[in-house]
């Protein structure tokens, strides 16, 4: 367990402007603790995989450590951990509902989102001798003020005293934060925290393909920290060294996703030259071997994705771009995909080029995806694709905001039909969610005789983790929908989701007990040999 070392000599100067904070690229109680809150037995980003390197908490502790070591030294605190704790949040390990990060932390400026625009800003006008205190209408950014003066029109929520004793506040709250989560369309929040008012001003504009293009042409080391070397080095970071991101945002909104709030839903992509320039520098590393991992990004085939509404209006506020069905007026890249494709199998010592990441099934469903398709399963998967169904009863897929599970049936088929023209063996790798609110134990048996029937036997199902400020947490806590008030059923107990779990995975000799006592509680003991043989 992590604890708080004695205060050393400091080995860093006190900054010129500030430090800049963060816990890394994901929640520190992530990282450290599992769905069921027992401590990792290891962190793929920490040297040599060590599990709780980093403290719980983390953006606090390194905060309070700066500020023992220089005395009111201006702190900008950013990264994940920051952008999903950015105002009154539910903290599932504490099971309770936390105050903004800002102010726990002590620090000047909390920075959310993916943080460049921001940063620039705020790095100028401070340069120029603005007072950091007076760094007020930044977009991207949430401050802590005595008063409202420099604020104009805002959206005022609950405050923290009443969101953290009123579940109904607390979801109130949540849909004024939701709806105001656009770069173009949303308003300033602000949320009383006792004596003080969180401003959270709306998100920054989406990069432009030049700015992107500017921002990954960035001298990068590529590669971790040499102190590392001694420990083995990142494990997580081996995964990626050869894939390249092309985009940003993601336009699926899926209800248990911090994308929403954290990149958006407005699709911001790479130039094809951009990338090629990229994958040209990684291939003149002595470590490349001619495969490129993976080009992608939150959702890989959403790259070049468009609509034609954004830019003016913002992404809509009362509809979602492809639930439940995909808008008329959502544009995909499959054309900019192919052309970026036959450009890098024809670049010197590129041998392959590989999908990774997961793709949207439900945007490969109809003859508009069939070259992007054909192409995708003949060059660009190394024998397995991820494709992320979650679920397949319909009341639990309405609520993670995914599509019926009908689309999942009709990609595979397609899936399934283009390999076997194409005489080739690839196989799909598909994640599923076990506990999410609303699933009750009757529906993972519904999905692990479905499993059963096509002779499924999944090893990525994930634990249902209530994120923080994400949809699915805000269910998870007040066990309602926060946008019909409908009251959920949520399986809280660990012993529950374990069974969910052990559906599932019903081949695993291990799960046997569990299997055995959900169907009794089910009184669906006739079906112990379908499962269990």
């Amino acid at each position: 367990m992590w604890t708080i070392p004695p205060m050393e000599r400091p080995l860093l100067g006190r900054p010129r402007l500030f430090f800049g904070v963060t816990a890394g690229n994901l929640d520190s109680m992530v990282a450290n603790y599992t769905a069921n809150k027992k401590v990792r037995n290891i962190d793929d980003y920490s040297p040599g995989g060590r599990s709780h390197l980093r403290p719980d908490r983390a953006s606090i502790i390194y905060a309070n450590k700066l500020q023992q070591a220089y005395k009111g030294v201006t702190i900008i605190l950013g990264g994940m951990e920051a952008s999903m704790r950015r105002l009154a949040h539910y903290d599932y390990w504490q099971d309770k509902v936390r105050r903004s990060l800002l102010l726990d932390a002590k620090c000047d400026i909390l920075v959310y989102g993916m943080g460049e625009k921001q940063m620039l800003e705020i790095a100028e006008r401070l340069q120029n001798g603005e007072d950091i205190h007076s760094l007020d209408n930044i977009r991207g950014t949430v401050v802590a003020r005595k008063d409202l003066d420099a604020v104009k029109d805002p959206v005022s929520i609950f405050s923290f005293e009443d969101v953290s004793k009123d579940k109904h506040k607390f979801n109130r709250a949540f849909k004024d934060i939701y709806a105001e989560a656009d770069p173009v369309r949303g308003r300033t929040i602000v949320q009383k925290h006792a004596d003080r008012f969180v401003i959270q001003y709306p998100p920054a504009l989406p990069m432009t393909t030049e700015e992107l293009d500017k921002i990954y042409s960035l001298p990068f080391m590529r590669d971790w920290h040499a102190s590392y070397n001694a420990a083995g080095g990142i494990p997580g970071f081996d995964t990626v060294r050869n894939s390249v991101t092309s985009h940003r945002g993601c336009a699926g909104g899926c209800s248990f996703c911090s994308l929403y709030l954290h990149q958006g839903r407005h699709v911001q992509s790479r130039s094809i030259g951009s990338i090629m320039e990229e994958i040209k520098t990684i291939s003149e590393d002595k470590r490349f071997k001619g495969t490129i991992t993976d080009i992608g990004g939150p959702t890989a085939n959403m790259y070049m994705a468009k609509c034609h509404v954004w830019k003016e209006a913002g992404a809509c506020r009362d509809k979602r771009c492809l639930v439940p069905e995909i808008c008329r007026n959502f544009k995909l890249g499959y054309e900019d995909s192919l052309e970026l494709w036959k450009k890098l199998k024809a670049m010197p010592k590129v041998k392959h080029v590989f999908i990774g990441s997961g793709v949207r099934y439900d945007l490969l469903t109809d003859s508009y995806s069939d070259e992007y398709l054909n192409e995708l399963c003949a060059h660009h998967i190394s024998g397995q694709l991820k494709a992320a169904p979650e679920h397949c009863a319909d009341h639990v897929l309405d609520l993670m905001n995914k599509p019926r599970f009908e689309a999942y049936e009709k990609f595979t088929d397609r899936f399934e039909r283009v390999n076997r023209k194409l005489n080739k063996k690839q196989f799909l790798v598909n994640y599923f969610i076990v506990g999410h609110p609303g699933a009750r134990l009757q529906d993972a048996l519904q999905l692990a005789l479905y499993l059963a029937k096509k002779h499924i036997n999944p090893e990525q199902v994930q634990d249902f983790i209530p994120l923080p400020m994400t949809l699915s947490g805000a269910m998870y806590y007040t066990e309602q929908d926060p946008f019909t008030g409908k009251k959920l059923y949520v399986a809280k107990y660990p012993h529950e989701r374990m069974m969910q779990r052990a559906l599932l995975q019903y081949k695993n000799p291990q799960n046997r007990q569990y299997i055995l006592k959900a169907l009794k509680i089910l009184d669906k003991e006739d079906l112990k040999k379908v499962l269990l043989g």
